[in-house]
């Protein structure tokens, strides 16, 4: 018992006389930061401003989540229950924080679009990237037994995230167009991969082999600070033959095939 209350009177003493913790629920507000010897390490920390007139986008993405999907079921290749709880994060992201505009998510990640000219946190950064992936871990766990009523969550999910600035509005439209077309090739490629999967009795790595094989060609070419070409081997994706009945009069057929044009 003595070394207990020796802990708690060297705890009331780093806090002060007549000071409690600043967890309190009580108002009064925060006290100001001391000034001691010791403030001198706030120099230490980074600037992490982020440039003005700028889009600011927090994308988060889960961490091992291919490990996590195993281990609590998600059917393939879509589970509805695991895309409903990230949106149900996501809407939960967008009304606790401030100048959020819109949200676009895939998978397991989700991308947050802050209005340009916010100055929440004066535009830190770190404070961006923190409270959005807080916010929508602790709502994924909050929520999770709202979308999986028959399966327990074993483990806490885990997110990382990062800050990205885009200077015009086409930056940003064409950021959020990226992600969508990563979405559509993922998709596409998910829902084939697990087809021959569950279906055609395929292991996965055979049908992974279906998907994409690879042929080894050799070609002369001219390495960096090379005078003469050279052989070496190139390996590349083997394109496949499909039939397509569609216009190629318009400007669709070229934009999803541009490697026909392409000058090698």
């Amino acid at each position: 018992m003595r070394l207990r209350e020796a802990a708690r009177a060297v705890a009331a003493a780093a806090l002060g006389p007549g000071t409690g913790p600043r967890l309190s629920g009580g108002g009064g507000g925060r006290a100001p930061m001391a000034k001691s010897k010791f403030e001198y390490v706030r120099h230490f920390e980074a600037d992490d401003t982020c440039l003005p007139n700028c889009w600011v986008v927090t994308r988060l993405d889960g961490r091992n989540f291919h490990r996590f999907a195993e281990q609590h079921g998600f059917s393939k290749p879509n589970d509805d229950r695991a895309l409903h709880l990230m949106t149900k994060c996501a809407q939960t992201v967008m009304q606790e924080l401030e100048d959020i505009v819109m949200a676009y998510g895939q998978s397991d990640e989700y991308s947050f679009v802050f209005k340009k000219k916010s100055n929440w946190f004066k535009r830190r950064a770190s404070k961006f990237m923190t409270h959005v992936v807080s916010q929508f871990a602790s709502s994924y766990v909050f929520y999770w037994k709202d979308y999986f009523k028959d399966q327990p969550l074993l483990y806490p999910p885990g997110f990382d995230g990062r800050v990205v600035l885009y200077p015009s509005n086409q930056n940003l439209k064409d950021y959020l167009s990226w992600r969508q077309a990563d979405c559509h090739i993922n998709n596409l490629y998910n829902t084939v991969f697990w087809m021959l999967v569950q279906r055609s009795g395929l292991t996965p790595v055979q049908a992974q082999d279906r998907l994409q094989v690879n042929e080894v060609t050799t070609k002369r070419i001219k390495l960096p600070k090379e005078t003469e070409e050279k052989e070496v081997e190139v390996t590349r994706t083997r394109t496949k033959t499909v039939p397509l009945h569609c216009d190629i009069i318009g400007d669709q057929f070229w934009e999803e095939y541009p490697e026909i044009l392409a000058d090698s």
